[in-house]
């Protein structure tokens, strides 16, 4: 029996949200207003680790600061329309919580991008912890006593083994199956649609993830 109640971790970007879309015209808006130019396709195909690491790539270091507040303010107006959930997302989420467990999203965005986001979409988490990345993801899940964390890439994989939860990875960002599968997640799904009646499985065989793992 386990010690706490069920608790499934999701990712946001790729995982849960589609936010290509957003962030693409977030960066046009960026390069417009400092004049330097974002390869706004080439940013939105790596999504996943923290802002910072993208401003870099395009701006001196002694002006990243500066540029990531700029960009999180452009955020809102830019990003979050556009942005869509992915195919099975509401699914997910719900198949948790009519499994009696809890749904907590820990993601490298900036949490109260994060939070526009799931209030636009209409997607119902329990709780949402924002600026964690691969392994810091793991004081929140350790904190929120998550056995599963769903990720779409590899840094959500170190996040997931280092709190020492299941990772269940899906092949809709950045990383494809067999990348993830290499990196180590216990469990590949090509998207989110396959994740209630992989959850379904888990549940019914006494959370073996190994026994309910999905090719």
């Amino acid at each position: 029996m386990a010690a706490h109640p069920l608790t499934v971790g999701f990712d946001l970007d790729m995982t849960l949200i589609d936010t290509r879309p957003g962030i693409r015209a977030a960066y046009h808006e960026l390069s417009a207003r400092t004049g330097t130019f974002v390869d706004a396709d080439l940013a939105v195909s790596r999504l996943g680790p923290p802002l910072e690491e993208e401003i870099r790539q395009w701006f001196p270091e002694e002006r990243v600061a500066e540029i990531a507040d700029l960009y999180r303010s452009l955020y809102p107006e830019y990003a979050v329309a556009a942005s869509s959930a992915l195919p099975g997302a509401r699914q997910a989420l719900d198949a948790v919580h009519r499994a009696g467990g809890r749904t907590i999203v820990v993601t490298a965005k900036y949490e109260p991008s994060a939070k526009l986001h799931l209030a636009h979409l209409g997607l119902d988490v329990d709780a949402l912890i924002g600026s964690l990345w691969a392994a810091g993801k793991a004081e929140a899940l350790n904190k929120h006593h998550a056995q599963v964390y769903v990720g779409d890439h590899l840094g959500d994989i170190v996040g997931a083994h280092t709190a020492g939860a299941l990772c269940v990875a899906v092949a809709t960002g950045p990383c494809d199956a067999t990348e993830l599968r290499a990196a180590g997640a216990e469990v590949v799904l090509d998207d989110l649609t396959e994740f209630p009646s992989w959850l379904e499985r888990y549940v019914a065989e006494g959370a073996d993830g190994d026994e309910a793992a999905a090719t």
